[in-house]
């Protein structure tokens, strides 16, 4: 597979990642970072109650990989491995051979989707330890080393791990995606509106499971990370530290894989300060700590950052402010958004939106003012539906 080949698997990974964020409402750096995991061969994690299409998700995106072995499981504390990676051959078994059934478990799955994965039985668990760090099962019989075909597993689940066995399972997990309920109101009219709606046969952009691996095993590796980058990850591992935010050193090697496949997946052969903002998904432990991980790394990418991330404080306290009128009087909710808040959201739509040209003229990444923007959207929409009063169409109007 040549130059101009690879080229043409990267651009259509990108069709693919623009379509999933059409059809999935609030998710689009999700998918995105979902891709670049699987581009680096890495593992993933989606944090996030039920009901955030976390398996639906896992479930289309392997769907655009023709030719490629799927398998998903829902675990529990009493999930037995044989369940996970093949369970005994019965019909062998009454001639006297103990063998395991491989096919269409862990074992042969090119791309895996584990529910619930802290709730690991504690059987199961270096075993799942072992497919998750070496793709390789040991057979309980104890023949030779199963190799498995993965690429990399997502993971999911509502809650994180609380014990030291699960915790093992956690850090392997280099990647972690917090997902919520949708945001903005007008989002969820849509969804709603999907419900009862025949949909129109959506564009299926594909790529074989060959391209794919193409992409893991040579065009990835194959992307230039020059000194800058190198200089600016010391720069933000030493700021992170600075805040006691402390990651191992195996998770930082790991994540350089990480911004060779954002760059792969952007159509650069080389690391830009445009990759690094994936790393808000992989040096933090608790949710709790993200939006510092975040903050230094926009600080690191773009001069103005600090104005961004101002603002992005602003929404937030106007969003409580909103939360904690619930139950007043019409007339007041429409003071106070005549006195505060629309003022506020105005003048902070208009300045993103200066910021963003700012960013984009400059060559810097904007991944992280879209998502203050997305923010700022989602609140103007509460606003106008839940303070105001406007019905979802007239406020989308608005918006």
């Amino acid at each position: 597979m040549g130059a101009g080949d690879a080229r043409d698997t990267a651009g259509r990974l990108r069709a693919i990642r623009d379509e999933l964020s059409d059809r999935f409402y609030e998710r689009a750096d999700v998918i995105r970072t979902l891709m670049v995991t699987m581009l680096a061969g890495r593992h993933s994690l989606l944090l996030g109650p039920p009901g955030t299409a976390k398996s639906e998700l896992a479930r289309e995106l392997t769907a655009r990989i023709d030719g490629a072995s799927y398998w998903e499981i829902l675990l529990s504390k009493f999930t037995a491995p044989t369940r996970m990676f093949g369970p005994v051959d019965v019909a062998a078994l009454t001639r006297g051979e103990y063998r395991q059934i491989y096919d269409g478990r862990a074992t042969t799955a090119d791309i895996a989707f584990i529910d619930e994965i802290f709730k690991c039985s504690t059987a199961a668990l270096n075993e799942t330890l072992g497919y998750l760090n070496e793709r390789i099962y040991h057979p309980e019989s104890g023949g030779e080393p199963v190799h498995c075909p993965l690429i990399g597993a997502i993971t999911a689940s509502n809650e994180l791990p609380t014990g030291e066995d699960t915790a093992a399972i956690y850090d392997r997990l280099l990647v972690r995606i917090e997902v919520g309920y949708l945001a903005d109101p007008t989002h969820f009219a849509a969804l709603v509106r999907s419900a009862v709606r025949r949909p129109a046969a959506p564009v299926r952009t594909t790529v074989t499971l060959a391209e794919l691996r193409y992409a893991v095993e040579e065009s990835v590796p194959a992307v230039d990370v020059p000194d800058p980058i190198v200089d600016a990850i010391c720069a933000l591992r030493a700021a992170l530290r600075r805040r006691e935010l402390i990651a191992s050193d195996r998770r930082w090697r790991q994540s350089v894989g990480l911004l060779q496949a954002s760059a792969y997946l952007d159509g650069r052969p080389s690391v830009t300060e445009a990759d690094l903002p994936v790393l808000g998904h992989v040096l933090w432990d608790s949710p709790a700590q993200r939006p510092t991980v975040e903050r230094e790394l926009l600080q690191l990418v773009n001069p103005d950052a600090k104005e961004a991330l101002d603002l992005a404080d602003t929404i937030d306290e106007l969003e409580a402010q909103l939360d904690a009128m619930a139950g007043q009087s019409r007339e007041a909710l429409s003071e106070w958004v005549i006195k505060k808040a629309h003022n506020k959201l105005a003048t902070a739509g208009r300045r993103l939106e200066e910021l963003r040209t700012e960013a984009a003229g400059a060559g810097r990444s904007t991944t992280a003012i879209d998502r203050v923007a997305v923010r700022r959207r989602a609140v103007r929409a509460r606003v106008l539906t839940e303070a105001l009063g406007m019905d979802e169409s007239t406020a989308r109007s608005q918006l």
